[in-house]
């Protein structure tokens, strides 16, 4: 799969807008995601994973199993320096399952960043993160579409940094509201599996 631009954005238009890329492969047990921003004006302070790791340069990935967002749908979330916010949510903001250490723990996270990027660096810079997510994780909360060609989930991938110095909110998909709020499923776009 080629790279796919993160080049929405929500809100006014920032002052810092980050190049943001993801590319999606998947195998019969997981999905594999790698992000790759050029930024500026990088931290990251959380420490633990299901901390708010929104705060901090940070991607996430929106996503439904399937074609319907009215299973629910996830919010996975990693910062630069590989903290992870790992929610399952059938409406949005309200009442967000925060899955256990003993699934989250199971995905595999690879980042280029220390874990800690305090005071932020705001001279231009790379980073990247990766992730191995095991498909059977999804499965106890939802009803899984497993990937293979021609299947279709409904997604989006974000970037944010709300408490930079230059916060941002950027989208793969458009999503068609007058103020940042990535948990709004009916605007999630279709991500096809070739």
């Amino acid at each position: 799969m080629e790279p796919e631009l993160l080049g929405n954005y929500m809100g006014e238009m920032p002052d810092h807008r980050p190049r943001a890329e993801v590319k999606i492969a998947y195998d019969d047990h997981a999905l594999y995601l790698i992000f790759r921003v050029a930024d500026r004006y990088v931290r990251a302070v959380a420490e633990n994973h299901q901390d708010p790791v929104c705060g901090d340069s940070c991607v996430e990935f929106f996503f439904s199993p399937g074609p319907d967002v009215a299973d629910g749908y996830f919010n996975l979330e990693v910062n630069c320096g590989g903290t992870m916010l790992f929610h399952f949510q059938k409406v949005p903001r309200q009442n967000p399952i925060a899955l256990p250490a003993s699934e989250y723990d199971k995905v595999e996270i690879g980042h280029s960043l220390p874990q800690l990027v305090d005071p932020e660096i705001e001279t231009p810079l790379s980073w990247t993160v990766e992730y191995r997510l095991p498909l059977d994780i999804l499965a106890s909360y939802c009803y899984l579409t497993r990937p293979a060609p021609g299947v279709t989930w409904r997604a989006n991938f974000c970037k944010c940094a709300d408490n930079s110095s230059h916060p941002h909110w950027l989208t793969w998909s458009l999503l068609d509201y007058p103020r940042p709020n990535f948990h709004l499923p009916q605007f999630f776009g279709l991500l096809e599996f070739r």
